[in-house]
C-alpha cells in the first residue's frame, strides 16, 4: 500500500409544494447533517517520515475527538489516498490525500434536535491550525457548517456559486402542475418566493420591481399595460399605484398567485385578492396563448412586462432561447409603435449569457434598440441586469 506521504507527492498522470410550517432558527431546534469542510495545500520537501505524518494526523484528530476509530485506509485509483475514521455520535471524518498535493478533510455527523454543535468554530479554527503548522501548508481554508437537511439555506447565484440565507422556516409549499412552489422566510430578507430551487423575490427586493419598471423615469398614467408572468404580484401592485388605463397580468402558476396572496402581501398587498379590478385584470394561461388573442383583436398596449424565466447562462440552452425570442417577437405585435418591452434579464457575474441575450435581440423579426439598468438585489446578493426594449427608431 502506498504510503500518505508518498501519495500527496504523487504527480498526477498526463492527460491531453404542500403546506408546511418551518421552525424558527433562533430556537436551534432544526435537525440536519453538518458538513465542516478543511482544505490544505502542502509541498513533498515537508514530509520527512511517512508512518510519521500519518500519526500526527490521527494524534491532531484525536485531541478533538477522544474516540476516533480508523475504519478505512487505502490508495485510490487516480494515485491518492483516503483514510476514514469514525468519531463520537456516529461521526465521521474522511482525510482525501490527491496526488498535487491537496489534503481534505470531511467533518460530518447528525446534529439532533436541540443537541450541543459536535466540535465548534473555534475547534475547528484550532484544529486546521494545529494541522496547517504539522504539514507547513502553503495555504489553508476552512468552511462554516454546510447544514444538509430539510430546511434548505443554499440557494446559487446566476453564476451558480452558493450562497447561505438566514431562513429559519418554510412558510408554504406546494407542487405545481409547472413547478415547485415554495415560500420560506429570512430574518434579512423577510419572506422569499423560490420556485423550482431558484430564489425569485423577496420582501425586501422593492428594487427589483423598481428597477424592471424604470419608476421616476416612465410614466405609466393612463396606459394600457400587459404584464406575461409576474404572478407574485408585486409588479402589478407597483404599477397600479402609477394610475395607468388598464393592466392585463397573464400568469400561467395559479398556486403562485394563490401562496403569494397570502404570505407575500407585504410586495403584492391587497391586488391577488381579487382577479379582476377596477383598472386591471388577472388571466391565468399560458400567456403567449393570451397574447394570440389580444393579437387576434387588434389590441395594442404602450408597455409589455416580461416578468418570466431568467435567460439562460449558456448558448446550449437551445429551447429556452427560442421561448425567449418568441415571447418578446409575439410581444412586438401587440405594441404600440412606441411601445416599450420591459425585461429582467440576469446577474452581471455572467457576461457572457448578457452578451448573448443582447445578440438574440439582433435576431428578433423587427430590429430593435434598447438600453439598460443595474440595480443590487437583496435577495439575490448581486447586481441584476435590466432590460427597456423598443422599435428602432421609435424612441
Amino acid at each position: 500500500m502506498t504510503s500518505f506521504t508518498q501519495i500527496i507527492h504523487q504527480k498526477s498522470p498526463a492527460s491531453g409544494r404542500k403546506t408546511i410550517t418551518g421552525i424558527p432558527r433562533f430556537r436551534l431546534v432544526e435537525m440536519a447533517v453538518n458538513t465542516i469542510l478543511l482544505d490544505f495545500k502542502v509541498d513533498r520537501s515537508h514530509f520527512v517520515d511517512d508512518h510519521k505524518s500519518e500519526e500526527l494526523l490521527s494524534k491532531a484528530l484525536t485531541s478533538f475527538f477522544p474516540t476516533l476509530t480508523k475504519i478505512v485506509n487505502r490508495q485510490m485509483d487516480d494515485g491518492g489516498s483516503l483514510i476514514v475514521y469514525t468519531g463520537p455520535l456516529g461521526s465521521f471524518i474522511s482525510v482525501r490525500a490527491f496526488p498535487e498535493g491537496a489534503i481534505t478533510i470531511n467533518i460530518e455527523y447528525y446534529r439532533k434536535e436541540g443537541a450541543d454543535e459536535l466540535v465548534t468554530s473555534k475547534q475547528v479554527g484550532a484544529l486546521e491550525k494545529e494541522i496547517a503548522e504539522l504539514f507547513r501548508a502553503t495555504t489553508h481554508n476552512k468552511f462554516p457548517p454546510v447544514k444538509r437537511g430539510p430546511l434548505n439555506r443554499f440557494y446559487p447565484t446566476s453564476d451558480e456559486r452558493i450562497l447561505e440565507y438566514d431562513i429559519d422556516k418554510v412558510v408554504f409549499q406546494e407542487q405545481s402542475p409547472y413547478q415547485d412552489v415554495s415560500i420560506v422566510h429570512s430574518g434579512t430578507v423577510g419572506n422569499m418566493l423560490v420556485l423550482d430551487g431558484l430564489q425569485n423575490l423577496a420582501s425586501k427586493d422593492i428594487i427589483y420591481t423598481e428597477t424592471l419598471m424604470q419608476r421616476g423615469k416612465e410614466d405609466y398614467r393612463d396606459k394600457e399595460i400587459v404584464i406575461l408572468g409576474g404572478g407574485d404580484g408585486a409588479l402589478l401592485y407597483e404599477l397600479l399605484k402609477e394610475k395607468p388605463k388598464l393592466v392585463l397580468m397573464f400568469e400561467l402558476d395559479e398556486v403562485v398567485i394563490r401562496g403569494c396572496r397570502t404570505h407575500m402581501r407585504e410586495v403584492c398587498g391587497d391586488v391577488l385578492d381579487n382577479m379582476k379590478g377596477p383598472n386591471y385584470e388577472i388571466i391565468l394561461g399560458d400567456c403567449i396563448k393570451s397574447l394570440d388573442v389580444m393579437i387576434s383583436q387588434g389590441r395594442k398596449f404602450d408597455y409589455v412586462f416580461g416578468d418570466l424565466t431568467d435567460i439562460p447562462v449558456s448558448e446550449e440552452e437551445h429551447d429556452t432561447w427560442k421561448f425567449i425570442k418568441d415571447i418578446i417577437n409575439i410581444s412586438l405585435k401587440v405594441m404600440k409603435p412606441t411601445a416599450k418591452y420591459m425585461t429582467h434579464c440576469i446577474g452581471i457575474a455572467c457576461p457572457a449569457a448578457i452578451k448573448s441575450f443582447e445578440n438574440h435581440l439582433e435576431e428578433l423579426d423587427e430590429p430593435v434598440e434598447f438600453s439598460t439598468d443595474v440595480a443590487l438585489i437583496p435577495s439575490f446578493l448581486e447586481y441584476w441586469q435590466f432590460y427597456q426594449i423598443w422599435r428602432k427608431g421609435a424612441k
